[in-house]
């Protein structure tokens, strides 16, 4: 069996892994749950991943918790996308332009 891994956004902010863990359990093995945080401010960026232990317990979690309600805010629960490769997408500037 393959595991999934979901993406969790829309999370209040005091949300903890644990947290995170025993709630999606109830869908099934969680292998792993994970909040993102800040990496300045050390406070959660109101989003995280978790990763189930297969297939059928990953859908199932997406139809449990997609859209459910977590302290007045509706959770998106979805199935993760591949991280880009390199950094792809963001751009940080400085760049220097010969087109002068």
């Amino acid at each position: 069996m393959e595991s999934k891994k979901l993406y969790v956004g829309n999370l209040p902010y005091r949300t903890t892994d644990a947290d995170l863990k025993e709630m999606f359990s109830g869908a099934g093995n969680v292998m792993s749950a994970t909040i993102i945080m800040d990496k300045f401010s050390g406070r959660s960026k109101g989003f995280g991943f978790v990763e189930m232990s297969s297939l059928d317990e990953a859908e199932k979690a997406i139809s449990m918790f997609n859209g459910r309600d977590m302290d007045g805010r509706a959770l998106t629960v979805t199935e993760a996308r591949p991280k880009p490769e390199g950094g792809a997408g963001r751009s940080f500037g400085g760049g220097r332009r010969d087109d002068r």
